[in-house]
């Protein structure tokens, strides 16, 4: 069930194709997770700006009622830019809260898929070729990228329910598998200020390592805490602003596979997402060890 990629690039030269190369990617696991599919691109940062990538069921009203309201906000320098049920809203990062604030008590129906400086996230029920194609993701460009194809097994077939999950800055999670404590671990959440917008399992793990991460941890001790205390099958693979990290249960009965070269690191749930990367013929390609953190990073 689900199927899950990732790409890595650690060359500056290989950026403009890494839409293209991870859309072939996502195409081959769509048996793998034919319901909904989505994607996370980290792409070029600008320095003292945030981008709020948003959603909408109704985007051609509520973006262009948005516009309107940020055609008002004078000297405010907000830009948005919409692509069809997604948008990205670029804003000075001192205003992020206000925006945010404006979002909830004027759009409501408009929904916040992640911030950062580089992630923008889109993901859609339906087919994963039909997602990737409708947002054009072959023409995206950046350093890396995430990507999931979805079997739904634990809640609805909703966008919200969709991979990727973000809940802290440029940061996000896609999965495989099953958390079997995800409901006593999303109240302990709760209780130390955490919020959640749907039943999915995936979102308390994003969630999990959010918190971790807000205590003090890096993605890496984040990621090791998380081996102790989710109880499950399950492979993730995480993404933030500076590179990806993998990691797989004890047991890790969930398929996964990566492959490395002095280009790229990639991941897939099966080696057939990476055979049609460059210099694949050539990449060392193993699968990832049990209870095993791995991580790359700029």
């Amino acid at each position: 069930m689900c199927g899950i990629v990732g790409l890595f690039l650690k060359k500056p030269d290989m950026e403009n194709q890494l839409g293209s190369l991870l859309a072939g990617m996502l195409s081959t696991m769509c048996e793998r997770g034919p319901d909904s599919a989505g994607f996370a691109v980290y792409g070029a940062a600008t320095p003292g700006r945030t981008k709020i990538t948003l959603q909408s069921a109704k985007p051609d009203e509520d973006f262009a009622k948005l516009q309107a309201s940020l055609a008002q906000e004078k000297g405010s320098d907000l830009k948005l830019s919409v692509n069809d049920t997604h948008a990205v809203l670029s804003a000075p990062t001192e205003k992020l809260d206000a925006v945010k604030a404006l979002l909830r008590s004027s759009h409501p129906s408009i929904r916040i898929m992640a911030t950062g400086e580089s992630i923008e996230i889109y993901k859609e029920v339906g087919n994963p070729n039909d997602v990737a194609e409708r947002f054009d993701l072959a023409h995206m460009t950046g350093t890396h990228a995430i990507g999931h194809t979805r079997m739904a097994t634990e809640s609805a077939v909703t966008t919200l329910g969709a991979h990727p999950f973000s809940t802290g800055p440029d940061q996000c999670l896609v999965h495989n598998g099953s958390l079997s404590n995800h409901n006593s671990l999303r109240r302990e959440l709760i209780r130390d200020g955490m919020t959640f917008e749907t039943e999915n399992d995936t979102e308390v793990a994003a969630s999990y390592l959010t918190w971790r991460m807000k205590q003090g941890m890096n993605l890496g001790e984040a990621l090791e805490k998380g081996l102790e205390d989710l109880d499950g099958f399950f492979t993730f693979v995480v993404g933030t602003k500076s590179g990806f990290g993998v990691v797989r249960d004890p047991i890790a009965c969930k398929p996964a596979v990566m492959a490395e070269t002095d280009d790229y690191v990639a991941f897939g749930s099966e080696y057939r997402a990476l055979v049609g990367l460059p210099g694949i013929d050539k990449a060392k390609v193993w699968e990832p060890e049990p209870a095993t953190v791995y991580f790359w990073q700029r």
